[in-house]
């Protein structure tokens, strides 16, 4: 069963170049094979990792329900379900050192739930052939209503350097005592920290009951291969960014 890292946190705190950072330190550094899910609906991770997205799970899912509607001779014999694992398997965006699936927006007025659950009950099924899972969940606390997701060994809950990003972790962190979710352990990482901010929002999170991970600095790096749309996943080994990140990852217990 593989090891499962979330990521959770309100928009704009930069959750996703964290999860694409882990992605790298879990390729680097335990040198073992991982399975990326972008879980977001306004996909992103796969920018962040510089690969390109052929299909997405909402895009399948509504092409598979046209072909259900339009002829069941079509589908040569294969059940409902058949088709989709085919066509799930057939989506996975192979690289060096990850697969990466991605959720994306369904086609037309449908809801999120079914591409939600789809992408629940993949990862689960998916999790028995990789060591590792890394799933970069969309901004806010739906996604932890709805419950996609679960069963995590380590969910990291990422904030801006404000009050108001402290005040989030502390909301999520809450609601998965209220769900009564399958998180082994919750840790706050405040992202972009930029002079001594970072030791007075640690103590406020500390008096939330939340536990900080760490602190990643802010990264002129960083925001130069954003701005030039280039793979933040590329970053230089010496970026503080990385630095900062990898040392948290090594500071936990993740095999």
């Amino acid at each position: 069963m593989a090891f499962v890292i979330a990521l959770a946190g309100k928009g704009g705190t930069g959750k996703t170049t964290v999860a694409g950072l882990t992605i790298r330190y879990i390729i680097e550094k335990k040198k073992k094979p991982l399975l990326a899910v972008d879980a977001d609906s306004n996909s992103s991770l796969n920018e962040v990792l510089g690969v390109d997205v052929h299909t997405t799970i909402g895009k399948l899912r509504e092409e598979s329900l046209d072909e259900i509607r339009r002829s069941t001779e079509r589908l040569g014999g294969m059940s409902t379900e058949e088709l989709f694992d085919y066509q799930i398997q057939q989506s996975i965006i192979e690289s060096k050192g990850f697969d990466l699936i991605v959720m994306g927006r369904p086609e037309g007025a449908g809801c999120y739930c079914a591409a939600n659950n789809i992408i629940r009950k993949y990862v689960d099924k998916l999790s028995f052939t990789y060591p590792y899972v890394v799933i970069d969940n969309e901004a806010g606390m739906e996604h932890l209503s709805r419950r996609t997701t679960h069963k995590i060994d380590l969910l990291f809950i990422v904030s801006d350097p404000t009050t108001r990003g402290i005040q989030t972790a502390g909301r999520i962190n809450e609601l998965i005592d209220e769900l009564r979710l399958e998180i082994d352990r919750r840790l706050v990482i405040i992202n972009r920290i930029s002079g001594q901010e970072g030791e007075e929002l640690k103590s406020l999170a500390e008096q939330k009951g939340l536990y900080v991970a760490g602190l990643i600095p802010q990264d002129s790096t960083l925001f130069n291969y954003d701005l030039q749309g280039k793979p933040i996943f590329q970053l230089p080994g010496e970026s503080p960014a990385v630095i900062a990140l990898f040392s948290i990852l090594d500071s936990l217990d993740i095999t």
